[in-house]
Order: structure tokens, then C-alpha cells, then sequence
């Protein structure tokens, strides 16, 4: 017990010296590395009630200003061996997500996932296996260059078969790091992801350096993923960014203790 508190306090301590934007923590023994390439933020401001209903015991809608934010998430992933090559076909494929921030049961801030559209059906079901995560099967294209990213997805199983999304991004230039913004920091500073484990909640950790984000705008923006996942269409533009290229570690996913 005594223990646990001290590990508590700790990583409190390391995450309060680290400041925004960059990790709290390592991961020197993942289960897998990956490649997060030509990725898009897209967020909408929600109520929290409205995220609330859909997320599970112990899991709870974080806030930033009285406000939770959904986001729609399009990348290039690229998944490695720990330390070594990238999985050859397999392991490279675009994906596009729907997210929100939460707190687990052990009072840390991480990523919940409404759903998860990817092409490769073998990653798929290795992803509902070791993360326990709602990925679906879908056709999709996305086209990256320096001016504009374009992302398609067409989801090709249940459920909500058919259901899309598509956005047309036009990137600004990069930030520097203190002209982030403090929300900016708590949209896309996340360490660690819940998802639903053997009757309870299970967590992974995630390391990689500091997002380099630019403000962007979108265009030709398709919502649907957001209300197949249950959420109100939005009726406001996103607050949009393109990032740079990261490598992340992730760990493998273990139940998720709760604080008193």
C-alpha cells in the first residue's frame, strides 16, 4: 500500500517537472513501436453529458473549461517491432479514429476510443486482441503533401456498414512550443489509453516527443463516424491542426488500478 502511494506521488512529481507537451513517463519495454505519419487533428466541443452516457463505469469525460472535445483523428500508421523494422504490409496502413480525453479509475487523464476504422483485417484482430479496441474494417485513402491532406474512409462491416468520413486539410506552419496553447496541450498531450478489460478497465502507456502541430483549417468535412459512435452531429467548423511525425512506444495493456 505504502508502496503504491509512493509510485502515486512519484508520478506525480515526474509529470509536474516534465511540463505540457512532453511525456511523464518511459516505456523501455514495449510491446510495440509505431509510426503516427501525416496525421490531422479534428475536434468538436461537446457537452460532457453527451460523452458521458456512452462511456463505461469508472471511466470519466475530462474537461477543459466545462467543456469535452471529441476528435476525429486520420493518420498513416506504421507499426514496428520493438526497436526494429517495420512490419512489411501488414504493418503499414492509414487509420482514422474518433476519441475523446477521459480520467480512469486510477485519476490519470488519457484517450477513450469510440471507434477505429483501418484496411488490414490481420491487424485488426490483433488490435482487438491485445488493446481490446473497437477497430472496424473499412476501405480508405489518404494523399499527404506539403500544402494539403486529403483522408477518405469507408467503413465494409457492421456496424453501421457504409457509414464515412472525409476531410480536406490545408496545414499553416508549425508552432513553436511556447505558442501552444494551453488547451492545444490538453487536446493532444495524452500518455496513456482505457479500453474495456475482463469486466473492468484496462490502460497502456504511450511514449513519444512533443507533437510539432500547426494550426489548419478543414474543408469538405464528413461527421458521420461521430454520430455512428452515438454523438450529436456537430454543428460548429473543428478546431483543426496537422502534425508532424512521431515515433511512439506503447505498452501492452493491463488492468487499470483504481484510486481511493
Amino acid at each position: 500500500m505504502l508502496r503504491a502511494v509512493a509510485q502515486t506521488r512519484v508520478a506525480a512529481t515526474v509529470e509536474a517537472v516534465a511540463g505540457p507537451g512532453a511525456c511523464p513517463h518511459a516505456v523501455p519495454h514495449p510491446l510495440m513501436d509505431q509510426d503516427w505519419l501525416g496525421l490531422s487533428f479534428l475536434h468538436w466541443r461537446y457537452p460532457p453529458e453527451a460523452l458521458q452516457r456512452l462511456l463505461p463505469q469508472g471511466i470519466r469525460v475530462d474537461t477543459f473549461d466545462g467543456d469535452a472535445w471529441v476528435a476525429l483523428v486520420p493518420f498513416l500508421l506504421r507499426v514496428r517491432v520493438p526497436n526494429g523494422p517495420t512490419l512489411p504490409w501488414l504493418g503499414v496502413f492509414p487509420e482514422t479514429n474518433v476519441r475523446t480525453y477521459v480520467r480512469g479509475p486510477d485519476g490519470k487523464q488519457g484517450i477513450w476510443f469510440f471507434s477505429l476504422e483501418a484496411p488490414r483485417r490481420l491487424a485488426i484482430w490483433a488490435a482487438r486482441t491485445w488493446f481490446h479496441l473497437p477497430y472496424r474494417v473499412a476501405a480508405m485513402e489518404m494523399r499527404c503533401s506539403d500544402s494539403e491532406r486529403t483522408y477518405t474512409s469507408w467503413r465494409l462491416e457492421s456496424p453501421h456498414r457504409g457509414v464515412s468520413s472525409r476531410a480536406r486539410i490545408i496545414p499553416g506552419e508549425y508552432l513553436a512550443p511556447e505558442a501552444v496553447t494551453p488547451l492545444e496541450h490538453f487536446l493532444t498531450a495524452r500518455w496513456r489509453l482505457y479500453a474495456p478489460l475482463r469486466n473492468g478497465i484496462g490502460t497502456a502507456r504511450v511514449e513519444h516527443p512533443p507533437w510539432r502541430i500547426a494550426r489548419a483549417t478543414a474543408h469538405d468535412v464528413d461527421t458521420h463516424l461521430l454520430t455512428a459512435a452515438g454523438l450529436p452531429h456537430p454543428e460548429a467548423a473543428p478546431l483543426t491542426h496537422a502534425c508532424g511525425d512521431v515515433h511512439a512506444s506503447l505498452t501492452r495493456l493491463t488492468r487499470c488500478p483504481r484510486t481511493a
